[in-house]
């Protein structure tokens, strides 16, 4: 396992505190990895602003392809990617080939994307260009949940436009992006795409350094907010994809085998540790009973355990503060009066396992309802007048992402529209697009990404005025 950092494409041993990346799924030390120290940090990115001046002037053609050979070199090494993913994260190798196989697909995508130059007809008789002219060096922050594919979300976008990029993942989960940032070294020019290692104290550095002109940033709330505070000075952009606490309203018409499928898919995506997964159900009392079995059903059926067993349907959470958060909202949960209706699963005696559960007989005020519990708990809430739903929900801090579930197409988009979040999905949840911006409302985030327009927050703009 690589544990080194990249900096100016060379792999150099950090010299800072060494952190252990453990196997959630039995607890065991997969690795000690070595920080790096401020110097290293500020190392990398003085290449990074070095090698913009060169990377700047790379013609569109020549990235396009550069990115359709990574993807090439990742899809060859899915199943070494998808191994470490699994051993670092925990979730199950399907899913962990999945993540790299979309991860791939996704950067294909990117190459269908044109850089626009707009051309506007003054009333004066003069014409205006405004190009989209690249930043220069962009600090990367990516998170322990989907450590490869969110990293890929971070990266891409901003060599596309033609920034530098210095990438620091999780702690949790470096294995994996040191790996797709070896195969990014192949095919850049030194100093292009970095990473560098460590806890929240690399991070800070990273972000804070007054050479980086934007920070682009995937996780808690808390901690994107302390990113924008030390943004203010420099006046550095900042794109924040931060917690969400996504509600699902199911409607009385929904197709309820369809639904009960796409509901559990979406709430216990990634055993639930999924910033898009939907975090809290509410079902309309003529089907709420029918519903919520339906739901158990499916949860009961699930296999726990490493993995890496082919037979595992359902892994560990990813570390052990989540773990205990999630076993304490349960708890609380339970002694307000909820009830669970899932059945009680023996787990595995080393690891971070908490089978998949709901909760019924809740409401808001409980912590599992009004916090995002980011694991595999879901609490359902019955209610009798979807007006009211909305008004309650919506009163949360967080947007990130909500859905409606119905038959009635038409009903279902005049509900999402009263919804105050960035993303609404109808009779789906968290099945995000390349081509659609993604981000949050509120506490949920700052700025998006994807699209088009999500990539032209790697630019600024400049108007060029041309009289004749």
């Amino acid at each position: 396992m690589n544990t080194n950092l990249i900096i100016n494409g060379e792999q150099i041993q950090g010299v800072a505190a060494t952190f252990a990346v453990i196997n959630p799924a039995d607890e065991s030390v997969l690795v000690e990895v070595p920080s790096a120290s401020v110097e290293q940090v500020n190392q990398a990115i003085e290449t990074a602003t070095v090698a913009f001046k060169t990377w700047k002037n790379t013609e569109d053609s020549e990235i396009n392809s550069t990115f359709l050979k990574i993807a090439a070199d990742i899809r060859a090494a899915k199943d070494e990617i998808a191994e470490l993913i699994t051993l670092e994260q925990g979730k199950t190798l399907a899913m962990a080939q999945f993540e790299v196989e979309a991860g791939a697909s996704w950067i294909e995508y990117l190459t269908s994307l044109e850089i626009p130059v707009d051309t506007i007809a003054d009333p004066s008789g003069k014409t205006i260009k405004v190009y989209n002219r690249p930043l220069g060096v962009v600090a990367s922050i990516t998170p322990w949940n989907w450590p490869f594919m969110i990293a890929i979300w971070h990266i891409f976008p901003a060599l596309k436009t033609k920034n530098c990029v210095v990438n620091k993942p999780s702690e949790f989960t470096p294995l994996s992006t040191i790996k797709l940032v070896e195969i990014i070294n192949r095919h850049v020019a030194q100093g292009v795409c970095s990473v560098v290692l460590g806890t929240g104290e690399v991070g800070a550095t990273l972000s804070g350094h007054p050479d980086v002109a934007k920070v682009t940033f995937t996780g808690s709330t808390r901690t994107g907010q302390r990113i924008l505070s030390s943004s203010v000075d420099s006046l550095k952009s900042v794109v924040l994809e931060l917690g969400g606490n996504d509600v699902g309203i199911v409607l009385e018409d929904a197709d309820l085998d369809r639904t009960a499928q796409g509901i559990f898919g979406s709430a216990f995506l990634n055993v639930g540790q999924t910033c898009a997964a939907l975090k809290r159900l509410y079902v309309h009392e003529s089907i709420y009973d029918e519903l919520t079995e339906k739901l158990a059903n499916i949860a009961n059926s699930q296999v726990l355990g490493s993995g890496l067993d082919p037979e595992v349907t359902f892994g560990p959470i990813q570390n052990k503060i989540q773990y205990n958060k999630v076993k304490g909202l349960i708890a609380d949960a339970v002694a307000q009066g909820g009830k669970i209706i899932t059945a009680e699963k023996n787990v595995p005696e080393k690891g971070y396992f908490v089978a998949p559960t709901l909760i019924t007989n809740v409401e808001q005020g409980v912590a599992l309802v009004d916090e995002e519990q980011f694991g595999p708990v879901l609490p359902i809430v019955k209610y009798s007048d979807v007006a009211q739903v909305i008004e309650q929900t919506n009163q949360s801090e967080f947007g990130l992402g909500g859905s409606v579930w119905t038959t009635d197409i038409a009903r279902g988009e005049k509900i999402a529209s009263q919804m105050e979040t960035g993303t609404v999905w109808i009779n789906s949840h968290s099945d995000l697009s390349p081509a659609a911006p993604f981000g949050g409302w509120k506490s949920s985030g700052l700025g998006f990404s994807f699209g088009l327009d999500g990539l032209l927050l790697f630019t600024h703009k400049q108007a060029i005025h041309i009289s004749q």
